[in-house]
């Protein structure tokens, strides 16, 4: 394609102003199609051998999308193969307990062996592939060293301090930062690992010093964590495209969002008051955030209120006002689409 785009070129500089036109707008055309062609679809491949499982069926479901879901009937040692076709990195949930990412184009083999509670993985397959999930899997390792657990609601009910949580989070953050920074896995699973942190480091600072008021009774003010109000001075958020295709992080704005906005109005000497339905938070995020982060969030609100499987109808209208006004990506909207058929 680059060759033949060269040979345009040159002829191009022999001809008339009226051809000149013509080639130049071939060129264009060819440049079109190799752009297209490296953003399609491709073959992506999935296998696992599962061991020590205790549950009749094997699952393979997308985080981003149930257009990508496999589910196998269990047999110890049989090699799990699954094909799907993706534009962009996906991660997968196997069986609920173990993720994996992969792009378009990976092939990824994973041994999985379960004893008890704990899980050991293996990673074979393509070297992106492989590089990409050891990230991940050195991202959990991380956590664990550190003892973090995952749910907020958890550490309250084992009377975690809010201080020690925010610390453990500043000491995870510099620990995967470092990390990212040595891993040979390529820019999407850094960009993706790196939004599920920010995700489990800026949520607690967001919201446990809350959970642990309410749960243990103790005020913020006597949790020993500083100014809350000034507690995310200094972040940005995100708007890359792994952070734009992570659940996890779209929670993370959606907080962010009523954080900045309790602020404002504790400064005020008012009292926010939350939103708590799907028209209220449609309405907030829609006039808070722009651009690639607003497309995102709306869809994901929407996403899960339709997967939600309840009152569906009143996602119509407000479907429509997305699309009209707020949609850019269709890949978006293709799951919108699907969702609502």
């Amino acid at each position: 394609m680059i060759k033949a785009y060269f040979t345009l070129l040159k002829e191009f500089l022999k001809t008339n102003f009226t051809t000149m036109r013509k080639i130049l707008f071939l060129a264009i055309t060819i440049f079109t199609i190799v752009a297209n062609t490296a953003n399609a679809q491709q073959k992506t491949t999935l296998s696992a051998q599962i061991y020590g499982y205790q549950r009749d069926m094997v699952y393979f479901d997308c985080i981003q999308t149930p257009l990508i879901a496999q589910e196998f009937y269990t047999n110890p040692g049989e090699e799990h193969i699954y094909n799907f076709e993706c534009d962009r990195l996906v991660c997968i949930s196997i069986n609920g307990r173990t993720n994996v990412l992969l792009q378009p184009g990976d092939s990824l083999h994973v041994n999985i062996n379960y004893d008890g509670k704990n899980v050991t993985v293996e990673y074979s397959g393509c070297e992106r592939a492989v590089n990409n999930n050891r990230l991940l899997d050195n991202l959990n390792s991380i956590k664990r060293s550190l003892r973090y657990k995952n749910q907020l609601l958890g550490c309250a009910a084992l009377d975690i301090k809010p201080k020690k949580r925010i610390d453990d989070s500043r000491i995870l953050l510099e620990k995967v930062n470092a990390l990212v920074e040595k891993s040979p896995a390529s820019i999407e699973a850094k960009n993706y690992v790196t939004a599920l942190t920010d995700y489990d480091v800026y949520l607690s600072f967001i919201e446990y010093p809350v959970m642990y008021q309410s749960v243990r009774g103790v005020a913020i003010e006597q949790q020993e964590i500083g100014d809350y109000w000034n507690i995310m001075e200094g972040y940005v958020t995100r708007n890359d495209a792994e952070a734009m295709n992570c659940p996890e992080y779209a929670s993370l704005l959606m907080r962010y969002c009523f954080f900045v906005k309790e602020k404002s109005s504790y400064e005020k000497g008012e009292t926010y008051e939350m939103p708590k339905t799907l028209e209220g938070m449609y309405d907030e995020f829609a006039s808070f955030y722009d651009g690639q982060q607003r497309d995102f969030l709306l869809y994901t609100l929407l996403c899960n209120f339709i997967r939600n499987g309840q009152e569906i109808e009143r996602a119509d209208a407000l479907y429509k006002d997305y699309i009209e006004k707020y949609n850019k990506d269709d890949y978006y909207k293709s799951i919108l689409d699907m969702l609502l058929q």
